[in-house]
Protein backbone atom coordinates (compact mmCIF):
# COMPACT_ATOMS: atom_id res chain seq x y z
CA UNK A 1 0.00 0.00 0.00
CA UNK A 2 1.55 3.24 -1.00
CA UNK A 3 1.91 5.87 2.33
CA UNK A 4 1.20 8.61 0.25
CA UNK A 5 -1.95 10.59 1.46
CA UNK A 6 -5.14 10.94 -0.63
CA UNK A 7 -5.46 14.30 -2.70
CA UNK A 8 -8.87 15.56 -0.72
CA UNK A 9 -6.42 15.64 2.55
CA UNK A 10 -4.79 18.84 1.33
CA UNK A 11 -8.17 20.16 0.37
CA UNK A 12 -9.77 19.85 3.77
CA UNK A 13 -6.24 20.74 5.72
CA UNK A 14 -6.62 24.76 4.04
CA UNK A 15 -10.36 24.80 4.27
CA UNK A 16 -10.11 23.87 7.94
CA UNK A 17 -6.48 26.08 8.52
CA UNK A 18 -8.95 29.14 7.26
CA UNK A 19 -11.89 28.27 9.19
CA UNK A 20 -9.52 27.44 12.55
CA UNK A 21 -7.90 30.89 11.29
CA UNK A 22 -11.14 32.67 11.76
CA UNK A 23 -11.58 30.91 15.20
CA UNK A 24 -8.58 31.32 17.06
CA UNK A 25 -8.97 34.75 16.21
CA UNK A 26 -12.12 35.97 17.80
CA UNK A 27 -10.70 33.12 20.40
CA UNK A 28 -7.47 35.30 21.48
CA UNK A 29 -9.70 38.48 21.43
CA UNK A 30 -12.79 37.73 22.96
CA UNK A 31 -11.82 37.51 26.96
CA UNK A 32 -9.00 40.11 26.56
CA UNK A 33 -12.16 42.54 24.64
CA UNK A 34 -14.48 42.01 27.36
CA UNK A 35 -12.35 42.30 30.48
CA UNK A 36 -10.33 45.32 28.73
CA UNK A 37 -12.60 47.18 26.47
CA UNK A 38 -16.04 46.45 28.30
CA UNK A 39 -15.12 46.59 31.74
CA UNK A 40 -16.80 42.94 32.10
CA UNK A 41 -15.64 41.30 35.36
CA UNK A 42 -13.43 38.16 35.01
CA UNK A 43 -16.09 35.90 36.56
CA UNK A 44 -18.65 37.64 33.82
CA UNK A 45 -16.02 37.53 30.73
CA UNK A 46 -15.28 33.85 32.02
CA UNK A 47 -19.03 33.24 31.67
CA UNK A 48 -19.36 34.25 28.33
CA UNK A 49 -16.68 32.38 27.04
CA UNK A 50 -17.44 28.96 28.90
CA UNK A 51 -21.44 29.56 27.33
CA UNK A 52 -19.79 29.89 23.83
CA UNK A 53 -17.51 27.58 23.86
CA UNK A 54 -20.25 25.31 25.35
CA UNK A 55 -22.12 25.29 22.55
CA UNK A 56 -20.02 25.61 20.08
CA UNK A 57 -19.44 22.26 20.52
CA UNK A 58 -22.92 21.03 21.33
CA UNK A 59 -24.05 21.81 18.40
CA UNK A 60 -22.19 19.37 16.10
CA UNK A 61 -24.40 16.84 18.13
CA UNK A 62 -27.33 18.33 16.19
CA UNK A 63 -25.29 18.87 12.95
CA UNK A 64 -23.99 15.22 12.84
CA UNK A 65 -27.38 13.91 12.93
CA UNK A 66 -28.31 16.28 9.83
CA UNK A 67 -25.41 15.53 7.66
CA UNK A 68 -25.56 11.94 7.89
CA UNK A 69 -29.95 11.87 7.55
CA UNK A 70 -30.50 14.98 5.53
CA UNK A 71 -27.88 17.43 4.20
CA UNK A 72 -25.00 15.31 3.32
CA UNK A 73 -21.76 16.11 4.91
CA UNK A 74 -20.41 18.39 2.09
CA UNK A 75 -24.09 20.75 2.13
CA UNK A 76 -23.43 21.04 6.15
CA UNK A 77 -19.83 22.07 5.58
CA UNK A 78 -20.88 25.25 3.15
CA UNK A 79 -23.98 26.15 5.04
CA UNK A 80 -21.70 26.17 8.73
CA UNK A 81 -19.45 27.76 6.77
CA UNK A 82 -21.92 30.93 5.42
CA UNK A 83 -23.16 31.20 8.97
CA UNK A 84 -19.70 31.50 10.68
CA UNK A 85 -18.39 34.20 8.07
CA UNK A 86 -21.77 36.57 8.58
CA UNK A 87 -20.75 35.75 12.25
CA UNK A 88 -17.66 37.36 12.35
CA UNK A 89 -18.68 40.32 10.15
CA UNK A 90 -21.29 41.12 12.88
CA UNK A 91 -18.67 41.43 15.39
CA UNK A 92 -16.43 43.97 13.51
CA UNK A 93 -20.12 45.81 14.30
CA UNK A 94 -19.43 48.06 17.69
CA UNK A 95 -22.88 47.62 19.23
CA UNK A 96 -23.81 45.09 22.05
CA UNK A 97 -26.67 43.71 19.53
CA UNK A 98 -24.51 42.86 16.70
CA UNK A 99 -22.19 41.01 19.54
CA UNK A 100 -25.00 38.63 20.60
CA UNK A 101 -26.17 37.83 17.21
CA UNK A 102 -22.38 36.89 16.12
CA UNK A 103 -22.09 34.93 18.55
CA UNK A 104 -25.53 33.05 17.86
CA UNK A 105 -24.52 32.82 14.25
CA UNK A 106 -20.96 31.57 15.51
CA UNK A 107 -22.45 28.63 17.15
CA UNK A 108 -25.45 27.98 14.87
CA UNK A 109 -22.43 27.71 11.94
CA UNK A 110 -20.02 25.67 13.63
CA UNK A 111 -22.40 23.19 14.26
CA UNK A 112 -23.22 22.59 10.90
CA UNK A 113 -19.39 22.39 9.45
CA UNK A 114 -17.37 21.53 13.09
CA UNK A 115 -17.96 17.64 12.71
CA UNK A 116 -19.09 17.20 8.94
CA UNK A 117 -14.75 18.45 7.62
CA UNK A 118 -13.97 15.96 10.26
CA UNK A 119 -15.58 12.91 9.00
CA UNK A 120 -14.51 13.54 5.45
CA UNK A 121 -11.23 13.21 6.32
CA UNK A 122 -12.34 10.03 8.09
CA UNK A 123 -13.96 8.70 4.87
CA UNK A 124 -10.84 9.53 2.66
CA UNK A 125 -9.33 5.86 4.55
CA UNK A 126 -10.38 2.45 5.22
CA UNK A 127 -11.12 1.55 8.63
CA UNK A 128 -8.11 -0.38 8.56
CA UNK A 129 -5.72 1.82 6.85
CA UNK A 130 -2.54 2.23 8.72
CA UNK A 131 -2.27 6.62 7.29
CA UNK A 132 -5.18 7.49 8.99
CA UNK A 133 -4.17 8.93 12.60
CA UNK A 134 -0.82 9.79 10.62
CA UNK A 135 -3.70 11.70 8.02
CA UNK A 136 -5.80 13.24 10.89
CA UNK A 137 -2.85 14.68 12.85
CA UNK A 138 -1.54 16.29 9.19
CA UNK A 139 -5.01 17.81 9.15
CA UNK A 140 -4.33 18.93 13.22
CA UNK A 141 -1.34 20.79 11.79
CA UNK A 142 -3.46 22.35 9.44
CA UNK A 143 -5.92 23.40 12.30
CA UNK A 144 -3.17 25.07 14.00
CA UNK A 145 -1.68 26.31 11.16
CA UNK A 146 -4.39 28.57 11.05
CA UNK A 147 -4.60 28.65 14.68
CA UNK A 148 -0.89 30.39 14.70
CA UNK A 149 -1.33 33.02 12.06
CA UNK A 150 -4.78 34.19 13.72
CA UNK A 151 -3.35 35.85 16.91
CA UNK A 152 -0.76 37.00 15.17
CA UNK A 153 -2.79 38.99 12.62
CA UNK A 154 -6.22 39.34 14.17
CA UNK A 155 -4.62 39.81 17.41
CA UNK A 156 -1.85 42.18 16.65
CA UNK A 157 -4.56 44.52 14.63
CA UNK A 158 -7.08 44.24 17.37
CA UNK A 159 -5.39 45.00 20.07
CA UNK A 160 -3.33 47.78 18.24
CA UNK A 161 -5.46 49.51 15.69
CA UNK A 162 -9.23 47.92 17.17
CA UNK A 163 -11.33 45.30 18.64
CA UNK A 164 -13.59 45.35 15.51
CA UNK A 165 -10.84 44.97 12.92
CA UNK A 166 -9.25 42.38 14.22
CA UNK A 167 -12.94 40.38 14.82
CA UNK A 168 -13.56 41.57 10.69
CA UNK A 169 -10.38 40.12 9.75
CA UNK A 170 -11.34 36.49 11.09
CA UNK A 171 -14.37 37.32 9.20
CA UNK A 172 -12.61 37.15 5.68
CA UNK A 173 -10.20 33.97 7.06
CA UNK A 174 -13.26 31.87 7.23
CA UNK A 175 -14.40 33.12 3.41
CA UNK A 176 -10.93 32.47 2.33
CA UNK A 177 -11.47 28.32 3.71
CA UNK A 178 -15.18 28.42 2.25
CA UNK A 179 -13.23 29.06 -1.40
CA UNK A 180 -10.83 26.63 -0.49
CA UNK A 181 -13.39 24.30 -0.25
CA UNK A 182 -15.78 25.04 -2.88
CA UNK A 183 -12.98 25.10 -5.35
CA UNK A 184 -11.55 21.73 -4.69
CA UNK A 185 -14.85 19.50 -3.76
CA UNK A 186 -14.19 17.18 -6.96
CA UNK A 187 -11.29 15.73 -4.68
CA UNK A 188 -13.85 14.10 -2.67
CA UNK A 189 -16.77 14.26 -5.50
CA UNK A 190 -18.10 10.88 -4.19
CA UNK A 191 -18.13 11.56 -0.13
CA UNK A 192 -20.35 13.03 2.00
CA UNK A 193 -23.30 13.16 -0.45
CA UNK A 194 -26.76 13.54 0.96
CA UNK A 195 -28.42 10.19 1.42
CA UNK A 196 -31.57 9.88 -0.99
CA UNK A 197 -34.62 12.18 -0.28
CA UNK A 198 -38.27 9.92 0.76
CA UNK A 199 -41.27 10.79 -1.27
CA UNK A 200 -43.01 13.31 0.63
CA UNK A 201 -47.12 12.61 0.83
CA UNK A 202 -47.37 16.39 2.18
CA UNK A 203 -47.80 19.06 -0.63
CA UNK A 204 -46.22 21.75 0.95
CA UNK A 205 -43.27 19.30 1.75
CA UNK A 206 -42.92 18.28 -1.91
CA UNK A 207 -42.16 22.29 -2.83
CA UNK A 208 -39.75 22.90 0.16
CA UNK A 209 -35.96 21.78 0.19
CA UNK A 210 -34.73 19.60 2.88
CA UNK A 211 -31.46 22.13 2.37
CA UNK A 212 -34.93 25.06 2.92
CA UNK A 213 -36.14 23.34 6.40
CA UNK A 214 -32.64 23.26 7.87
CA UNK A 215 -32.13 26.69 6.75
CA UNK A 216 -35.64 28.07 8.62
CA UNK A 217 -34.51 25.73 11.67
CA UNK A 218 -31.36 27.34 12.02
CA UNK A 219 -32.96 31.18 12.20
CA UNK A 220 -35.19 29.85 13.98
CA UNK A 221 -32.80 28.59 16.34
CA UNK A 222 -30.13 32.22 16.47
CA UNK A 223 -32.54 33.82 19.32
CA UNK A 224 -32.04 31.23 21.60
CA UNK A 225 -28.21 30.77 21.49
CA UNK A 226 -28.69 34.36 21.98
CA UNK A 227 -30.09 34.04 25.38
CA UNK A 228 -28.16 31.52 26.17
CA UNK A 229 -24.96 33.21 25.72
CA UNK A 230 -26.37 35.92 27.82
CA UNK A 231 -27.34 33.58 30.83
CA UNK A 232 -24.82 31.40 30.78
CA UNK A 233 -26.15 29.27 34.02
CA UNK A 234 -29.30 28.38 31.66
CA UNK A 235 -26.02 26.99 29.72
CA UNK A 236 -25.11 24.80 32.54
CA UNK A 237 -28.82 23.20 32.51
CA UNK A 238 -29.29 23.17 28.56
CA UNK A 239 -25.97 20.73 29.09
CA UNK A 240 -27.13 18.84 31.83
CA UNK A 241 -29.93 17.84 29.86
CA UNK A 242 -28.34 17.59 26.24
CA UNK A 243 -26.11 15.33 28.16
CA UNK A 244 -28.36 13.20 29.98
CA UNK A 245 -30.34 13.04 26.53
CA UNK A 246 -27.22 11.54 24.81
CA UNK A 247 -25.69 9.46 27.59
CA UNK A 248 -29.58 7.51 27.67
CA UNK A 249 -29.56 7.42 23.65
CA UNK A 250 -25.94 5.89 23.37
CA UNK A 251 -27.02 3.27 26.39
CA UNK A 252 -29.59 2.25 23.83
CA UNK A 253 -27.32 2.02 21.25
CA UNK A 254 -24.77 -0.01 23.27
CA UNK A 255 -27.30 -2.39 24.62
CA UNK A 256 -28.56 -3.30 21.17
CA UNK A 257 -25.61 -3.49 19.61
CA UNK A 258 -23.57 -7.19 18.69
CA UNK A 259 -20.41 -7.46 20.84
CA UNK A 260 -17.84 -6.18 19.17
CA UNK A 261 -19.69 -3.06 18.20
CA UNK A 262 -20.42 -2.52 21.79
CA UNK A 263 -17.31 -2.46 23.50
CA UNK A 264 -15.61 -0.17 20.40
CA UNK A 265 -18.44 2.33 21.68
CA UNK A 266 -17.75 1.79 25.01
CA UNK A 267 -14.11 2.53 24.35
CA UNK A 268 -15.34 5.69 22.32
CA UNK A 269 -17.39 6.74 25.83
CA UNK A 270 -14.51 5.96 28.10
CA UNK A 271 -11.95 7.99 26.31
CA UNK A 272 -14.27 11.01 25.87
CA UNK A 273 -15.08 11.31 29.57
CA UNK A 274 -11.11 11.39 29.73
CA UNK A 275 -11.14 14.00 27.12
CA UNK A 276 -12.86 16.19 29.42
CA UNK A 277 -11.01 16.37 31.97
CA UNK A 278 -8.18 17.15 29.10
CA UNK A 279 -10.08 19.80 27.60
CA UNK A 280 -11.46 21.37 31.09
CA UNK A 281 -8.00 22.24 31.97
CA UNK A 282 -6.46 22.92 28.18
CA UNK A 283 -9.12 25.70 27.87
CA UNK A 284 -7.39 28.04 30.55
CA UNK A 285 -5.35 29.04 27.57
CA UNK A 286 -8.24 31.18 26.73
CA UNK A 287 -9.58 32.26 29.41
CA UNK A 288 -7.71 32.13 32.76
CA UNK A 289 -3.92 31.54 30.99
CA UNK A 290 -4.93 34.57 29.00
CA UNK A 291 -5.52 37.23 31.38
CA UNK A 292 -2.33 35.80 33.23
CA UNK A 293 -0.03 36.62 30.36
CA UNK A 294 -1.82 39.87 29.97
CA UNK A 295 -1.29 40.75 33.83
CA UNK A 296 1.67 38.70 35.02
CA UNK A 297 3.78 37.69 32.02
CA UNK A 298 6.76 40.00 31.59
CA UNK A 299 5.88 40.48 27.41
CA UNK A 300 8.95 42.79 26.89
CA UNK A 301 10.63 42.07 24.04
CA UNK A 302 13.48 44.76 23.05
CA UNK A 303 11.56 47.56 24.85
CA UNK A 304 8.72 46.57 23.08
CA UNK A 305 5.82 44.91 25.07
CA UNK A 306 3.76 42.32 22.74
CA UNK A 307 0.38 42.59 22.68
CA UNK A 308 -1.37 39.58 25.10
CA UNK A 309 -3.23 38.11 22.57
CA UNK A 310 0.39 37.10 20.60
CA UNK A 311 1.24 34.62 23.01
CA UNK A 312 -2.17 32.44 22.01
CA UNK A 313 0.02 31.63 19.20
CA UNK A 314 2.40 29.35 21.17
CA UNK A 315 0.16 26.23 21.47
CA UNK A 316 -0.42 26.41 17.57
CA UNK A 317 3.45 27.39 16.75
CA UNK A 318 4.46 24.37 18.81
CA UNK A 319 2.16 21.81 16.72
CA UNK A 320 3.13 23.29 13.79
CA UNK A 321 6.96 22.14 14.79
CA UNK A 322 5.73 18.81 16.36
CA UNK A 323 2.84 17.48 14.41
CA UNK A 324 4.86 16.20 11.24
CA UNK A 325 6.94 14.72 14.11
CA UNK A 326 4.55 12.50 16.04
CA UNK A 327 2.58 11.79 12.49
CA UNK A 328 6.26 9.79 11.35
CA UNK A 329 6.64 8.47 14.95
CA UNK A 330 3.31 6.77 14.56
CA UNK A 331 3.95 5.71 11.53
CA UNK A 332 6.99 4.09 12.66
CA UNK A 333 6.33 2.65 15.42
CA UNK A 334 3.57 1.01 13.64
CA UNK A 335 6.07 -0.41 11.49
CA UNK A 336 7.82 -2.00 13.98
CA UNK A 337 4.50 -2.98 16.00
CA UNK A 338 5.57 -0.86 18.72
CA UNK A 339 2.87 1.82 18.57
CA UNK A 340 1.53 2.66 22.00
CA UNK A 341 -2.44 1.95 21.91
CA UNK A 342 -4.80 4.84 21.60
CA UNK A 343 -5.89 4.88 25.49
CA UNK A 344 -1.97 4.75 26.71
CA UNK A 345 -1.36 7.38 23.94
CA UNK A 346 -4.53 9.19 25.97
CA UNK A 347 -3.10 9.23 29.35
CA UNK A 348 0.51 9.95 27.98
CA UNK A 349 -1.50 13.38 26.94
CA UNK A 350 -3.11 14.30 30.31
CA UNK A 351 0.41 13.44 32.19
CA UNK A 352 1.97 16.00 29.90
CA UNK A 353 -0.54 18.58 30.66
CA UNK A 354 -0.17 17.77 34.14
CA UNK A 355 3.83 18.74 33.78
CA UNK A 356 2.91 21.83 31.59
CA UNK A 357 0.62 23.32 34.21
CA UNK A 358 3.10 22.40 37.17
CA UNK A 359 5.69 25.11 35.05
CA UNK A 360 2.83 27.74 35.02
CA UNK A 361 2.35 27.12 39.09
CA UNK A 362 6.15 27.44 39.58
CA UNK A 363 6.70 29.81 37.39
CA UNK A 364 3.77 32.23 39.17
CA UNK A 365 6.07 31.31 42.91
CA UNK A 366 9.08 32.35 41.35
CA UNK A 367 7.63 35.78 40.18
CA UNK A 368 9.57 38.89 41.02
CA UNK A 369 8.18 41.56 43.43
CA UNK A 370 6.27 43.47 41.17
CA UNK A 371 4.11 40.24 40.01
CA UNK A 372 6.07 39.16 36.98
CA UNK A 373 7.55 36.15 35.73
CA UNK A 374 9.56 35.35 33.02
CA UNK A 375 7.87 34.32 29.38
CA UNK A 376 9.77 31.55 29.35
CA UNK A 377 7.74 29.42 31.86
CA UNK A 378 4.74 30.20 29.41
CA UNK A 379 6.59 28.97 26.28
CA UNK A 380 8.13 25.94 28.37
CA UNK A 381 4.90 24.73 29.70
CA UNK A 382 3.02 25.37 26.57
CA UNK A 383 5.57 23.31 25.08
CA UNK A 384 4.70 20.37 27.28
CA UNK A 385 0.73 20.97 26.82
CA UNK A 386 1.11 21.05 23.24
CA UNK A 387 3.17 17.36 23.41
CA UNK A 388 -0.19 16.43 25.55
CA UNK A 389 -2.41 18.03 23.01
CA UNK A 390 -0.63 16.00 20.01
CA UNK A 391 -0.95 12.49 21.68
CA UNK A 392 -4.49 12.95 22.65
CA UNK A 393 -6.84 15.27 19.98
CA UNK A 394 -5.74 14.06 16.75
CA UNK A 395 -5.76 10.25 18.15
CA UNK A 396 -9.31 11.12 19.23
CA UNK A 397 -11.07 12.37 16.08
CA UNK A 398 -9.47 9.23 14.29
CA UNK A 399 -10.67 6.50 16.94
CA UNK A 400 -14.16 7.76 16.59
CA UNK A 401 -13.78 7.56 13.19
CA UNK A 402 -12.22 4.17 13.30
CA UNK A 403 -14.48 2.86 15.85
CA UNK A 404 -18.20 4.08 15.25
CA UNK A 405 -20.29 1.83 12.91
CA UNK A 406 -20.23 3.76 9.80
CA UNK A 407 -24.31 4.48 9.75
CA UNK A 408 -23.24 6.09 12.86
CA UNK A 409 -19.87 8.34 12.25
CA UNK A 410 -21.03 11.63 12.26
CA UNK A 411 -23.44 11.06 15.17
CA UNK A 412 -20.28 9.75 17.20
CA UNK A 413 -18.13 13.09 16.26
CA UNK A 414 -20.54 15.15 17.30
CA UNK A 415 -20.95 12.94 20.48
CA UNK A 416 -16.67 13.72 20.51
CA UNK A 417 -17.54 17.54 20.43
CA UNK A 418 -20.52 17.28 22.92
CA UNK A 419 -17.62 15.94 25.62
CA UNK A 420 -15.64 19.57 24.55
CA UNK A 421 -18.83 21.02 25.07
CA UNK A 422 -18.96 20.24 28.98
CA UNK A 423 -15.23 20.86 29.03
CA UNK A 424 -15.25 24.58 28.05
CA UNK A 425 -18.19 24.83 30.34
CA UNK A 426 -16.31 23.38 33.73
CA UNK A 427 -12.95 25.33 32.58
CA UNK A 428 -15.10 28.37 32.76
CA UNK A 429 -16.10 27.63 36.12
CA UNK A 430 -12.01 26.55 36.70
CA UNK A 431 -11.09 29.93 35.54
CA UNK A 432 -13.54 31.58 38.05
CA UNK A 433 -11.13 30.25 41.11
CA UNK A 434 -8.72 32.64 39.67
CA UNK A 435 -10.68 35.28 40.42
CA UNK A 436 -10.48 37.73 42.95
CA UNK A 437 -12.62 37.98 45.64
CA UNK A 438 -16.17 39.74 44.53
CA UNK A 439 -15.16 42.58 47.03
CA UNK A 440 -12.75 43.74 44.54
CA UNK A 441 -12.34 44.94 41.26
CA UNK A 442 -10.66 42.35 39.83
CA UNK A 443 -9.76 43.83 36.77
CA UNK A 444 -8.05 46.75 38.83
CA UNK A 445 -6.14 44.65 41.03
CA UNK A 446 -1.74 44.81 40.61
CA UNK A 447 -0.23 41.70 39.53
CA UNK A 448 1.56 41.44 42.42
CA UNK A 449 -2.36 40.53 44.01
CA UNK A 450 -3.23 38.35 40.63
CA UNK A 451 -0.05 35.90 41.07
CA UNK A 452 -0.79 34.03 43.53
CA UNK A 453 -4.35 33.46 42.97
CA UNK A 454 -3.02 32.11 38.82
CA UNK A 455 -0.27 29.99 40.79
CA UNK A 456 -2.13 28.06 43.20
CA UNK A 457 -4.81 27.27 40.85
CA UNK A 458 -2.38 26.08 38.32
CA UNK A 459 -0.76 23.49 40.76
CA UNK A 460 -4.28 22.16 41.68
CA UNK A 461 -4.89 21.59 37.85
CA UNK A 462 -1.35 19.60 37.70
CA UNK A 463 -2.15 17.31 40.95
CA UNK A 464 -5.78 16.71 39.31
CA UNK A 465 -4.20 15.79 35.68
CA UNK A 466 -1.65 13.52 37.23
CA UNK A 467 -4.01 11.68 38.98
CA UNK A 468 -6.38 11.21 36.16
CA UNK A 469 -3.39 10.51 33.69
CA UNK A 470 -2.00 7.52 36.05
CA UNK A 471 -6.09 5.95 36.19
CA UNK A 472 -6.19 5.86 32.63
CA UNK A 473 -2.99 4.29 32.30
CA UNK A 474 -4.10 1.32 34.72
CA UNK A 475 -7.33 1.04 32.53
CA UNK A 476 -5.75 0.96 29.24
CA UNK A 477 -5.17 -3.04 28.62
CA UNK A 478 -9.34 -3.36 28.79
CA UNK A 479 -9.40 -0.69 26.95
CA UNK A 480 -7.04 -2.45 24.10
CA UNK A 481 -9.06 -5.71 24.43
CA UNK A 482 -12.18 -3.79 23.44
CA UNK A 483 -10.80 -1.80 20.57
CA UNK A 484 -10.12 -5.26 18.76
CA UNK A 485 -7.04 -6.26 16.52
CA UNK A 486 -9.04 -4.97 13.36
CA UNK A 487 -8.99 -1.39 14.98
CA UNK A 488 -5.74 -1.26 16.15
Amino acid sequence: MSMKHPHGLYVLFFAELWERFSFYGMRALLVLYLTKELSFSDDHAYGIYGAYGALVYTTPVIGGLLADRVLGHQQAIIMGALLMALGHFCLAVPNMFFFYAALALLIAGSGLFKPNISSLVGQLYAIDDPRRDAGFTLFYMGINIGGFLAPLLCGFIGQTYGWHYGFGLAGVGMLIGLAVFLLGRRRFANYGLPPPAPAARNPVLRILTRRSIVWAGVLLSLPVFGLLVLNDRLTGWVLIAAGAAVLAWLVYIVYSSPRVARERLLVIMTLTAFGVVFWSFFEQGGSSINLFTDRNIDRSLFGWEAPASLFQAINPMFIILLAPVFSALWLKLARHGREPSTPVKFAYGILQLAAGFALFGLGAGLAGADGKTSMLWLLIGYLLVTSGELSLSPVGLAMVTRLAPARLVGAMMGVWFLSSAFAHYIAALVATLTSAPATEATVALPPARTIDLYGEVFLNIAMVATAVGAVLLLMSPLLKRWMHPRAE
